[in-house]
């Protein structure tokens, strides 16, 4: 059975202009698929585009010109429905301190529009190992649990899609193990997943499959 697409890019590029001389091409002419129910891992040096890309596809950066399908939605005519197929779990842990973990979530929630009676806070709590914390204050929570935090806050409005931005980095070796556990559970569950990572090593263990960026284009 072929595996649909669930993300599809066509020659994407993002040009920055420093000045009015010099630009800076973060994305080549991208071209990149991603099917449904993969590991998909992007490697690539820091510099290489993997956050543009991750940007353009969270709507936070526009693109310069390309053609990006995801959940088979096109980003140019119905951005929200692509926001929505997806999940970011980013790099840095931002999370409010005097929230609970519970708390959060809801909130999250509510800012998707969720319905209080179609919200699944307490399983997803679950599936990220945090229903014992889900009333502790977030400032007491380590930092392993507040990655998870940020994989649970992603989940909320259950996308089918999730992207995993370098979700180790700086993270001790029984906590990748704990994270990994709970990828691979996701991915189970039949969530598409994306992970971006320098770690080769991490990439290979992981990944269905691998794409390396390298100056804003697929190397390999």
């Amino acid at each position: 059975m072929n595996k649909q697409n669930v993300i599809s890019i066509k020659n994407l590029n993002k040009i920055y202009f420093k000045n009015s001389s010099k630009s800076i091409n973060a994305l080549n002419n991208l071209n990149l698929e991603v099917k449904e129910g993969e590991i998909f891992g992007l490697l690539g040096p820091n510099g290489a585009g993997k956050s543009t890309f991750i940007n353009i596809l969270a709507g936070i950066t526009i693109k310069s010109s390309g053609f990006v399908n995801v959940w088979g939605f096109d980003l140019d005519k119905n951005p929200r429905q692509v926001r929505a197929s997806i999940g970011i779990v980013p790099q840095e842990i931002n999370v409010d301190p005097f929230f609970s973990p519970k708390k959060l979530l809801e909130l999250q929630a509510g800012l998707y529009g969720i319905k209080k009676k179609n919200r699944i806070t307490d399983t997803i709590l679950k599936l990220v190992s945090l229903e014992k914390q889900k009333n502790s204050y977030t400032r007491s929570l380590s930092g392993g649990m507040k990655r998870r935090l940020l994989v649970a806050k992603a989940l909320v409005h259950q996308p089918p899609i999730i992207i995993l931005d370098e979700p180790t980095a700086g993270v001790d070796v029984e906590l990748r193990g704990n994270l990994w556990k709970n990828v691979k559970s996701l991915n189970e569950q039949g969530v598409t997943v994306i992970l971006t990572t320098h770690y080769i090593s991490e990439a290979e263990e992981m990944c269905d499959r691998i794409g390396i960026l390298n100056k804003g284009s697929l190397a390999a």
